[in-house]
């Protein structure tokens, strides 16, 4: 009861914040707002959306030439990453009523990079739609490109691995790797549905080689495979309580 109460206290003060901040900043990502707007959405960056621990480790690593993975970047990720020659930045969180994302969308207009929003989740097996449609991004974007989530662990680690799988016909067991602790990602956690997602692809074609595609168009059971995970209690504390991921 006591939780369930401090919960929607917090809730309440997230709405009366975001209120209040879009009485300064509202939609407009013009670069000449008010100078409050500008410090609003910075502090959404660094403190609301846990910025301030992607200043020190952004989580960014070279997936195959031309295509890296991070955390949410701030603008100056943009700008340095723009001079590298980066093109397109691929959000898999989806739009956000956020000033980290406002500032990203100004940024990359700012930098000539292009900005694609793709929502993917962490706690879900993907659809075999969302495969066709990442298969179709990957066809038409500029590289090279940038794959981003919050922390850089999750959803950049499945979408890395649907490139590889998708766009570069690498084996399995090497698109997997994408999804390992040493981006931060933790397999006995909800987020580990996303392992057994290729698991289940794995076992299911070790016995008669099935292209990825042709699986997920013919064999794959999002439902079945969905509730066949179990996570661990301790780990999604971990993940969810302590590291707040999305």
């Amino acid at each position: 009861m006591a939780m369930n109460f401090a919960k929607r206290q917090r809730r309440l003060l997230a709405s009366s914040y975001r209120r209040y901040r879009n009485r300064f900043t509202g939609t407009d990502t013009a670069s000449d707002r008010p100078r409050l707007a500008r410090f609003l959405e910075h502090f959404d960056l660094v403190a609301v959306d846990h910025g301030i621990f992607r200043f020190a480790y952004l989580n960014l690593h070279e997936v195959a030439p031309g295509v890296w993975r991070s955390a949410q970047p701030s603008p100056r990720d943009i700008r340095k990453l723009a001079k590298r020659g980066l093109r397109t930045v691929v959000n898999l969180r989806g739009p956000r009523d956020c000033g980290s994302y406002r500032l990203e969308q100004q940024a990359c207009a700012k930098y000539g990079v292009e900005l694609i929003d793709f929502k993917m989740r962490s706690r879900g097996v993907p659809s075999p739609t969302t495969i066709h449609e990442a298969r179709a991004l990957f066809e038409r974007i500029q590289y090279p490109v940038l794959f981003h989530c919050k922390s850089g662990a999750d959803r950049a680690g499945m979408m890395s691995a649907l490139y590889l799988l998708l766009r570069e016909g690498r084996p399995v067991e090497e698109a997997a790797r994408q999804l390992s602790l040493r981006y931060g990602h933790f397999r006995q956690a909800d987020t580990g549905v996303l392992d057994h997602f290729l698991d289940t692809y794995r076992e299911q074609t070790a016995d008669a080689p099935m292209d990825f595609l042709q699986w997920v168009d013919e064999r794959y059971r999002p439902k079945e495979v969905a509730r066949s995970f179990k996570p661990q209690g301790f780990t999604n504390f971990l993940v969810n309580r302590l590291l707040k991921r999305e």
